[in-house]
């Protein structure tokens, strides 16, 4: 179980860390291209239904397909995603990029978990899903820190393509490390 779980931990470590860059930095980002807070909230309140609607679906697929490639479409989604963050110009393009990411979020949130515990025994699955939990806040530990000082040094469009690299880096570690089949 545990060499298995830390793999898993090891391929979306780089999500991890890629969402704590961008969450500490989005907000200000939003505000730099115009929006208001109001405008803001309703940007989040897009992805948060967007995401609340298809959560269902994306449990399904992973039931249907694999957990695999639906944590690697999540993984691409949220690169395409950033990518979208670094080309925007006006703040309005924001509503679909995060509807976008609230489809990406509910699938790494489908996806990720059920494959931690396909590969936990019954017995060892509350400790399998204590070292991902563990590695997720570790990601939050180093990302909203680096997340600053990228975009304090280099700028918000810079950062979201750092990001986008990173999570590629996680999406390539996936297609090689991840175990194809893990339902019991």
């Amino acid at each position: 179980m545990k060499r298995s779980v830390y793999t898993v931990c090891l391929v979306i470590f780089p999500f991890m860390v890629c969402s704590g860059i961008v969450y500490s930095i989005l907000s200000l980002y939003f505000a730099k291209l115009g929006a208001t807070k109001s405008q803001i909230g309703l940007i989040y309140t897009c992805g948060a239904l967007a995401g609340a609607i298809t959560a269902p679906l994306w449990g399904k697929l992973a039931d249907k397909w694999g957990r695999k490639i639906v944590l690697l479409s999540s993984m691409g989604l949220f690169a395409l995603v950033f990518s979208g963050y670094a080309l925007s110009r006006y703040y309005h393009s924001l509503f679909w990029l995060q509807i976008v990411e609230g489809m990406a979020w509910t699938s790494m949130g489908t996806s990720a978990p059920a494959l931690i515990a396909d590969l936990a025994s019954q017995r060892q699955r509350g400790k399998a899903m204590g070292i991902y939990n563990t590695a997720w806040s570790m990601g939050w530990i180093v990302g909203p820190t680096l997340g600053g000082m990228l975009s304090e040094h280099l700028g918000f469009k810079s950062t979201f393509l750092i990001c986008v690299v990173i999570m590629l880096c996680g999406f390539i570690l996936g297609i090689f490390l991840l175990p194809q089949n893990t339902r019991r």
